[in-house]
């Protein structure tokens, strides 16, 4: 049994990680804090936790903190950085959910999040955690950074074409559409029912902070020069990412069903459709798993690749957790194989 707790719980991501945890039979839910909330239950926030966690938020404390096993940072970009140093000193381990140690250079960082980087001397100490590319790492992690919901999506996509050398690297295409709560729980108008409802849109076309990060962890396997192009887009809908990725095959005639298949044999949350298929988002709604179709339309040397997520669980806490079992030798599914919800 180890004991855990959660900075930042009030968001989307705090509540998701909350109702994986209390079904996990390993874990001891220790703190959860929250300035604003700091003295509210955590079940008269969140109804659906009532009778499951019997917690209070409260101020951030390191002292109470530092006793955990494990801490989950569940805040905005910028926040665990200032936090983790102490965290670290005192031998407590770290999954972080924001962005603070995805990427290895702290100018870039600077560049995309618009502030400077807090601890730029952990960002070689922190482990990407996709457990499908880093999963040796992770087991011995005391700082994981979890990865982005858009990120996770296009990465299980691409890595099996650039790891085989199939595709051309400088032509690699994202298309990929995530529901509102990617946006995290906050008043705004843009996310207002009115707004997105019946509506369809792209944004941040010009350069999306995801973009370093699915380079970064895609350029080791790329056999030349590596050029992406990522637009998202926002559909109305709570959960689910969907991300149709396009490149350009090399080698038209290779058997892309079977080197996907082949690639995900032995990952419990990677699951490759039978080919023809058409993965739908509401297939993983409330599951951590990522499902995968491949195609060559006509033969025509562009391979297609279609990959769902649900951005709360396999994009963020759900992929947190199976990290978490990584770093404490638990089995990797514990507390993950609920199926998907339908309707």
């Amino acid at each position: 049994m180890i004991r855990v707790g959660i900075v930042g719980g009030t968001g989307y991501t705090g509540a998701e990680l909350l109702r994986i945890l209390v079904g996990h039979p390993q874990v001891s839910l220790t703190a959860i804090t929250s300035r604003a909330e700091a003295g509210t239950a955590v079940a008269d926030l969140f109804a659906h936790l009532r009778g499951q966690v019997d917690l209070l938020f409260t101020e951030p404390d390191l002292s109470v903190l530092s006793e955990c096993d494990l801490i989950f940072f569940a805040t905005p970009n910028g926040t665990a950085m200032k936090l983790v140093p102490e965290l670290w000193g005192q031998g407590t381990r770290v999954i972080d959910l924001a962005a603070d140690f995805r990427l290895k250079d702290g100018a870039l960082w600077e560049r995309w999040y618009g502030m400077p980087h807090a601890s730029p001397d952990l960002l070689e100490e922190a482990v990407y955690g996709l457990p499908e590319l880093n999963r040796d790492a992770i087991r011995t992690a005391r700082l994981v950074a979890n990865p982005g919901c858009y990120p996770t999506a296009v990465l299980l996509g691409f890595l099996p074409l650039l790891e085989a050398g199939l595709v051309d690297p400088g032509w690699l295409v994202a298309d990929a559409k995530s529901g509102v709560s990617g946006a995290g729980r906050m008043a705004g108008v843009g996310m207002l029912m009115a707004e997105v409802g019946e509506s369809f849109k792209a944004y941040a076309v010009g350069g999306h902070r995801h973009l370093p990060e699915i380079s970064r962890n895609l350029a080791p396997f790329a056999k030349g020069e590596l050029r992406l192009t990522f637009v998202p887009h926002l559909v109305p809908m709570i959960r689910g990412i969907e991300a149709t990725l396009y490149a350009r095959l090399g080698n038209s005639g290779a058997d892309l069903q079977t080197l996907f298949e082949g690639r995900y044999a032995e990952e419990p949350f990677v699951d490759v459709l039978p080919a023809g298929s058409h993965p739908e988002t509401r297939s993983v709604r409330g599951s951590n798993h990522c499902r995968i179709a491949v195609t060559e339309p006509l033969g025509h040397g562009t391979v297609v690749v279609q990959s769902v997520i649900d951005n709360l669980v396999k994009g963020a806490a759900g992929q947190a957790v199976q990290n978490m079992n990584l770093m404490f030798g638990f089995d990797e599914s514990m507390a993950l194989t609920g199926t998907a919800l339908l309707p």
